[in-house]
């Protein structure tokens, strides 16, 4: 039976019969917090994918940063063509291995809105500036913007999606309470998911289904070579500091001695387009090994496991902590990210400082409608309208209202 099985997980590995027992069924799915009748046309998953896509957060996507504050280069990536970069490595893991692409797509998409303006800089200033009142957080936000902030439908606020999206959207890293997070790394869940699950409880201590995590890895993958590539092309690095990288080195060689002489701008694409392919191979083979040391049958199997279903393999891991720690090193804390993000945490602190001394006259109207009388309610308001913001917004808005250019 076992033998069985294992040529069963085989196939469906390999795209051959679909969907695999382990993946997410929609017909199956535990539904939506606020019951709709199925399309005739679309799946559950596919229905849930087109509205991340028509949602306001994420066509504000593009004008969010990551790395580089307000760029004015055309080629830097913003969260928006990250979101759809992450979206095509996830889709060609997800096929695959036989999952939903839908759900998997829908995941990858989703997987950046609660950002704040500026990246990380801003997130940290929202945090710093909340902390009275509960703090910030990005994956939290991201779920207040599929279950609150988006306001499209006459029924209902959100985007009213299906259980296992807003699953993988809150645990695509893992658990978030019990046996297995990590003690060192466990912290007070935001309220935001907190009072979500109590009324729609997202199983918080099991890990997320198979597309989530298949979403999550193609996140490190599309973000740590899209870092390699916006890194060299603003001059933080170059190619000789990246042949001491380890992952990265023999693959620039290889395509050296068989490109002699290969123009810069084709060696740095033909370079990534190598290292994206070796790490997604990776995924699959090492989640190929898993299945079939662990048959899961269903969804609910890979929930249940003690670890995660998708992976990279061990020396992969230890290859990409080393890229990690080079791009921290080289180009998160180089002097001219680290000066662009200073003066991006002081408009992010500035304008939630002045909203919050007047949110009743400041505030855009149909944001005063809002308010009540509850200060931590006030104060969330605010960081959810600032969170909302795109750089080139938060930046005309601290200028309007300061009467001074930050100088980012």
């Amino acid at each position: 039976m076992v033998s069985i099985l294992k040529r069963a997980v085989h196939s469906w590995s390999l795209g051959l019969s679909r969907p695999a027992p382990f993946a997410c069924r929609p017909e199956a799915s535990r539904g939506r917090l606020h019951r709709e009748p199925d399309s005739r046309l679309r799946s559950a998953y596919q229905r849930d994918r087109d509205r991340v896509i028509h949602s306001t957060a994420f066509r504000r996507l593009k004008d969010k940063t990551q790395v580089f504050v307000a760029p004015e280069g055309d080629h830097y990536r913003t969260r928006l063509t990250h979101s759809l970069e992450v979206a095509q490595v996830t889709r060609s893991i997800a096929r695959c291995l036989g999952v939903d692409e839908d759900l998997a797509e829908a995941l990858a998409l989703a997987h950046d809105l609660g950002h704040t303006p500026f990246g990380h800089a801003g997130e940290e200033a929202l945090d710093e500036a909340m902390r009275e009142w509960g703090g910030f957080d990005h994956n939290a936000q991201t779920l207040r913007i599929l279950t609150k902030l988006e306001q499209r439908y006459a029924e209902f606020d959100g985007l009213n999606l299906t259980w296992e999206t807003l699953e993988g959207v809150v645990k695509h890293n893992g658990p978030l309470v019990g046996r297995l997070v990590d003690p060192a790394k466990a912290r007070k869940l935001p309220a935001a998911i907190t009072e979500y699950a109590a009324q729609h409880d997202l199983e918080l201590h099991t890990f997320a289904g198979a597309e989530a995590q298949i979403a999550a890895l193609s996140d490190d993958i599309a973000y740590n070579n899209h870092d390699i590539d916006d890194g060299l092309r603003a001059g933080l690095f170059g190619i000789d500091d990246l042949r001491q990288v380890s992952l990265v080195g023999p693959v620039l060689a290889e395509v050296e001695t068989t490109y002699p002489g290969v123009p810069r701008p084709r060696l740095i694409g033909e370079t990534i387009r190598r290292l994206i392919g070796l790490m997604v191979e990776d995924v699959i083979a090492e989640t190929r090994r898993r299945l079939e040391t662990y048959l899961p049958r269903s969804a609910a199997a890979v929930r249940a496991l003690d670890q995660p279903l998708v992976s990279f393999s061990e020396p992969m891991r230890a290859q990409e902590r080393v890229l990690r720690q080079f791009l921290a090193e080289h180009m998160y804390r180089h002097e001219l990210v680290r000066r662009s993000t200073d003066r991006a945490r002081v408009v992010v602190g500035a304008l939630f400082n002045w909203y919050l001394d007047a949110p009743s006259t400041r505030l855009p109207a149909e944001w005063q409608t809002r308010l009540g009388s509850d200060p931590a309610r006030t104060a969330r308001l605010v960081a959810d309208y600032i969170a909302g913001m795109t750089d080139r917004f938060a930046l005309d808005e601290h200028r309007r209202i300061f009467g001074t250019d930050p100088g980012l």
